[in-house]
């Protein structure tokens, strides 16, 4: 047989061998793990084949880690989400810092490496937020530096009935001040040096303000405590309370601010919707129900970790060295 006689067969690879899956929290069937099962597999390419098949298995498991793929740049995490989603939303009216680094991609929060960031729903704290978040690791830390997530379904279940009553009745008041120099300067979090763009945002979102002087910005907000998948129609817990509650500070950092500000000027600070103080062992008892729900995975570069943000809480752990992972959110709800 010559060369010449050789004819090649043409072999088809269906879309579902492409990959392959796991889960990687088996106990509780949550987060699916997606790799390629072969080489040179282009995930956005595969994604926009298979839009249909992600939405499913997200609401299925509510996590989706897309892990080597190959992924080293910032637009090909931008135009990933594009394939599968609609138009990314802006990081506008946020709470904590972050960068703008392409298109509407952003840094994670940029908290100091030593801090602990709570799991929490990306902008529960409003009545507008998106229903998808993705996060993109660039560089994993030396040390620690995980995201963890917890299911905010059993968040919601495990927290005790009578505490959750008194919050599903008053919801929550969430009081925030942008002082120049002390935390979040107004022209930031608004991205605008037009106050009359700042108000009309405001009255447009349900947010009273008032302006305490010229650098001096505060905004009050009653939010849901409590939410309502639009899809599953689960009931998530879904609120940020535990973020911006005033024994949410360091000891040190918060007798360092009401040493130099009054109190009714800190940052940010949570209560009841009718304005009563929230007990801080109320706070306490929720957050140690996140701590036990959080999984925690390493992460690998290149690693897209896909949540859908009702279904799902997140966080960051503490880490030593450099980290970086970049963040894109889409499909904007409204709570009605």
């Amino acid at each position: 047989m010559t060369v010449k006689s050789i004819k090649r067969k043409l072999i088809t690879v269906s879309e579902s061998q492409l990959i392959k899956t796991e889960v990687l929290c088996q106990k509780q069937q949550f987060s699916l793990v997606i790799q390629p099962a072969v080489e040179g597999v282009n995930l956005t390419d595969w994604a926009v084949n298979n839009r249909h098949w992600i939405e499913e298995k997200l609401l299925k498991y509510s996590a989706l880690l897309f892990r080597d793929f190959d992924l080293t740049r910032n637009f090909v995490f931008e135009h990933f989400i594009q394939s599968i989603s609609s138009e990314l939303i802006e990081y506008s009216y946020g709470s904590t810092p972050r960068t703008l680094v392409t298109g509407k991609i952003y840094t994670s929060t940029e908290y100091p490496a030593e801090q602990f960031i709570p799991l929490h729903n990306e902008m529960a704290y409003s009545l507008n937020w998106p229903m998808k978040i993705w996060f993109f690791c660039v560089k994993v830390a030396a040390q620690g530096g995980e995201t963890p997530i917890a299911d905010s379904r059993k968040i919601f279940q495990r927290i005790d009935t009578k505490i959750k009553e008194r919050f599903i009745d008053k919801k929550v008041m969430y009081v925030r001040n942008y002082l120049k120099g002390i935390d979040l300067d107004w022209r930031d979090v608004f991205q605008t040096t037009n106050k009359v763009e700042v108000e009309s945002y405001c009255r447009k979102a349900g947010i009273e303000f008032e302006w305490k002087s010229e650098d001096h910005l505060r905004t009050t907000q009653v939010c849901q405590a409590i939410a309502i998948h639009p899809q599953t129609g689960d009931r998530v817990w879904f609120n940020q309370a535990h973020l911006f509650h005033v024994s949410s500070l360091q000891t040190e950092v918060r007798e360092s601010l009401l040493s130099a500000i009054a109190e009714e000027n800190l940052p940010r600070n949570a209560f009841y919707g009718d304005g009563s103080p929230i007990e801080s062992s109320t706070i306490e008892e929720i957050n140690e129900i996140y701590q036990q729900e959080a999984i925690t995975f390493p992460w690998k570069e290149g690693d897209i970790l896909m949540l859908d943000n009702m279904l799902v809480a997140h966080g960051r752990k503490p880490f030593v060295g450099t980290r970086k992972v970049l963040v894109g959110m889409a499909d904007a709800f409204s709570y009605k």
